[in-house]
């Protein structure tokens, strides 16, 4: 497993969330290492995309999508959850995507004990607040450089720039989840046949 660098992100918003799928999201914290395969994205473009933070220009809140990217960018959604993002595309290029669900693998009991379940793996990591308080991603880890040895995200083979021609899977692309406008875009994306995903609605492939 290779971690992922700088240069994988500095692309298109739609390739990116494309291929971090089946990527290893990590969390390396003060109680142990977490790991969990990504299994479902959103892309998030820029002033063209009205479902995005960056529509209308930059502002202090979404700043960090403009770059450089390899950067987190988490935010606090209806006051009580994190969403968890990484920064795209070529500096000054407003870019993210939001990472929606995980299937677990490493440090299970302790994405248990920051959920405060013990429910089955299915629900444990299946939505974009879910997946940071199971992981311990908070709003403090804003701006984190993701090429960094805290928070990251790794290949799952020899070769980390290898992206969509190392994949063993298909992957389902829909409209966006839960938000008001841009929804009709086909920027979500999923690993076909994955139990962890948020939701399932109709497909386009």
């Amino acid at each position: 497993m290779g971690k992922l660098s700088r240069k994988f992100y500095s692309r298109k918003t739609g390739i990116v969330a494309q291929e971090l799928l089946g990527k290893a999201l990590v969390h390396k914290t003060a109680e142990g290492i977490i790991l969990a395969k990504i299994v479902e994205t959103e892309a998030y473009l820029g002033q063209e995309d009205p479902g995005s933070h960056a529509y209308r220009g930059i502002t202090q809140r979404n700043r960090i999508m403009f770059g450089p990217a390899g950067k987190a960018y988490i935010y606090l959604v209806y006051g009580n959850h994190y969403c968890f993002n990484v920064v795209t595309e070529k500096d000054g290029a407003a870019g993210a995507v939001l990472i929606r669900a995980l299937e677990p693998k490493e440090g299970i009991q302790l994405m248990k004990k920051n959920r405060r379940i013990d429910g089955p793996l299915t629900r444990l990591t299946n939505g974009p607040g879910k997946l940071t308080q199971a992981l311990g991603i908070t709003g403090s880890m804003n701006g984190v450089d993701l090429t960094g040895n805290k928070l990251f995200i790794m290949s799952q083979s020899s070769s980390p720039e290898k992206g969509r021609h190392s994949r063993d899977f298909s992957i389902i692309s829909t409209g966006r989840i839960g938000i008001k406008k841009g929804t009709n875009l086909p920027y979500r994306y999923y690993i076909e046949g994955s139990r962890f995903v948020s939701q399932t609605i109709p497909i386009r492939k």
